[in-house]
């Protein structure tokens, strides 16, 4: 079931994260590249069941069995992102050669005074889109997240750079949906992932490489409600230390009238999971969604 991930415990422990983060930060990005390794062989060792998702997964975008190799690389791919979030979030992005693509999309929202969403999802690194925002004064982002979500590193990270948690609306709080909307009204934007559902979440059927997979209804029903532009964000890592950064136009103003809502928002969650199965198939060991992600008709 999608909404697996949130019964996943955090593997790791704050010494070692923390270990990984003084090795990055002095001895440099080479030798904290060496510690992914031992530790994509500790996750393929220890971590049984996100190495079964990883394998299904593989298999089933691929149509073939997906070996040890395939899986390893694809924890190895995962650790590379998790470990630039270090460098990125410290903010030595001259370390990374990012790439932007349909960039002028975002430059002609911002310089027009207009909020906007920007819907993400667990496709390669959203953290490059984050540092981009603290970093350039003309991206006012603000993400919505679930910070208690991968709490050891989050907070082991956030703590090299303040300006990072002051970007965070909280899901879930009481003020949430007022703090989206000062957001946009101040002619902000407001980052947010769309391909996890949260548990007794409302979400809507897709079809996702040929099967059924359940996606999150609040991402688009939002969008519904404030009424504004929303574009998609993809930020693929490449190796070594290449990312491409993508941004899509996906539409001026979501209109949906409550007699056809939910058939009106079915329709764009679709086309959201389509543009992700899209890039997906571009960069498939960049897909960070370690749990049985089909459904296949189980999704309300």
């Amino acid at each position: 079931m999608s909404a697996g991930w949130a019964e996943q415990r955090e593997r790791g422990n704050r010494l070692a994260v923390a270990i990984i983060r003084w090795v990055a930060l002095h001895l440099g990005r080479p030798a904290a590249r060496l510690l992914l390794y031992p530790i994509t062989l500790y996750f393929l060792v220890r971590a049984g069941p996100q190495r079964a998702a990883s394998r299904r997964f593989l298999a089933q975008i691929s149509g073939r069995p997906a070996g040890l190799a395939q899986v390893a690389r694809h924890i190895h791919c995962f650790a590379a992102t998790i470990l630039d979030r270090v460098f990125l979030i410290a903010g030595r992005q001259s370390l990374l050669a990012v790439r932007l693509h349909g960039e002028g999309w975002v430059t002609e929202l911002v310089a027009s005074g207009q909020g906007f969403l920007l819907l993400g999802s667990h496709l390669g690194s959203f953290e490059v889109l984050r540092a981009l925002g603290v970093e350039r004064e003309r991206l006012p982002l603000k993400i919505l997240m679930q910070p208690e979500h991968n709490e050891i590193i989050t907070t082991v990270l956030a703590a090299l750079n303040p300006g990072i948690a002051q970007t965070v609306i909280p899901l879930g709080a009481p003020n949430t949906l007022l703090a989206v909307k000062e957001a946009l009204d101040a002619g902000g934007v407001v980052g947010l992932l769309g391909d996890r559902n949260a548990p007794g979440e409302p979400r809507i059927a897709c079809r996702f490489f040929g099967r059924t997979a359940s996606f999150p209804l609040g991402p688009l029903a939002l969008a519904a409600v404030t009424r504004v532009p929303v574009l998609l964000f993809f930020g693929l890592y490449r190796g070594g230390n290449r990312y491409d950064v993508y941004f899509e136009r996906f539409t001026d103003r979501l209109d949906a009238p409550r007699p056809r809502r939910r058939e009106i928002l079915a329709d764009w969650v679709q086309r959201y999971a389509a543009r992700l199965e899209h890039h997906t198939r571009m960069a498939p060991y960049n897909w960070f969604n370690f749990y049985d992600f089909w459904d296949d008709g189980e999704g309300s």
